[in-house]
Order: C-alpha cells, then sequence, then structure tokens
C-alpha cells in the first residue's frame, strides 16, 4: 500500500452528516463539542462552525492523562485544556483517529475531572482495528486498518488535511 491523501471536505461533510443525525436520533440539539488536542481540536472547530452551535468548542490535552505518560514524558508542545462547565451537558468528544482507545479514555478521564457530564459521544474521522481498551466511537467516518506499518497523519488548521503514511524504519 502506498501513502494515501483523503479529500477532508468530503470526510467533514460525512462526519457532519452522521453528527446531525445523531442529534436528531438522541434529541441533542446543543452538545458541548470538545476536540482533543492537536487535530481533534481543528476537527471539532470545523464541526462546531458546521453545526452553528452556541458559545465555543472546548480543547483537551490528554498528555497527562496518559498511561505511558512516565514512559514518554510530557510532549513538548503540550497545551492547556480549555473547557466551559460540562456538568450535565451532553459532550460531543472529537479526535482524528481511534486506534487503541487509550487516548480516548485520556480524555474521558479528564472530562470527569472538570465535572459530571450528562452523556459523553465520540467522534472521530477514522476508527482502525487495534484496540487495547473496550472504547469504540459512536460516530466514524471511515471504519479501516491499514496495519501496523501506516499511520494516520492530520495537518492544518488550514488547509485542514488528512494523509496515511508509512512509518519511517527505525
Amino acid at each position: 500500500m502506498n501513502n494515501k491523501n483523503y479529500n477532508i471536505t468530503e470526510l467533514l461533510d460525512q462526519l457532519e452528516q452522521q453528527v446531525r443525525q445523531w442529534m436528531q436520533t438522541t434529541g441533542i440539539d446543543d452538545p458541548l463539542v470538545v476536540g482533543i488536542h492537536t487535530s481533534g481540536v481543528w476537527i471539532a472547530e470545523e464541526l462546531h462552525k458546521r453545526l452553528q452551535l452556541e458559545g465555543e468548542p472546548g480543547e483537551l490535552s490528554v498528555t497527562f492523562y496518559r498511561d505511558d505518560f512516565d514512559r514518554v514524558g510530557l510532549h513538548p508542545q503540550s497545551k492547556p485544556s480549555f473547557l466551559p462547565d460540562v456538568d450535565d451537558h451532553h459532550i460531543l468528544l472529537v479526535d482524528d483517529v481511534i486506534y487503541t482507545g487509550r487516548t480516548m479514555r485520556g480524555a474521558m478521564n479528564e472530562l470527569f475531572d472538570f465535572g459530571r457530564p450528562a452523556s459523553i459521544t465520540a467522534a472521530v474521522l477514522v476508527s482502525r482495528g487495534g484496540r487495547e481498551l473496550p472504547i469504540e466511537a459512536q460516530i466514524a467516518v471511515l471504519h479501516e486498518e491499514p496495519g501496523k506499518d501506516y499511520t494516520y497523519e492530520v495537518s492544518g488548521p488550514e488547509p485542514l488535511a488528512l494523509h496515511l503514511v508509512r512509518k519511517k524504519s527505525a
């Protein structure tokens, strides 16, 4: 398999459509959109704008909530989290890719440190295989597993782009 570039506009269109369907089905008309740093924030901001929601989207940095923090340390570009009140709000937790489930678990742990949401729904552009924890995204545009030799990279925020690239050999 070679590197692959995705049409991010089409993926965002599909994500928006799925989120609108979720909102209609659940009766949730004002979710608090929260993106996981870094590319999840970019996607959350775009989704928030498309859905014409009130307020600002939240931003989560799961750096201190990662279960490998003691092994990999602090990421040099880690940013602080920004969240409005989460108590009793329906959270739409947005990221680019769900793979092992560990980042999503860290994000949920941090959300609960900020308060008690009414619910949390995970939305991603790509859901890969390889879960190490029983955590799934309820909303995902692509379901594909390219293999352990590949990674998804999101660049942005302007322009926003998604690429599947072969990992560099060590």
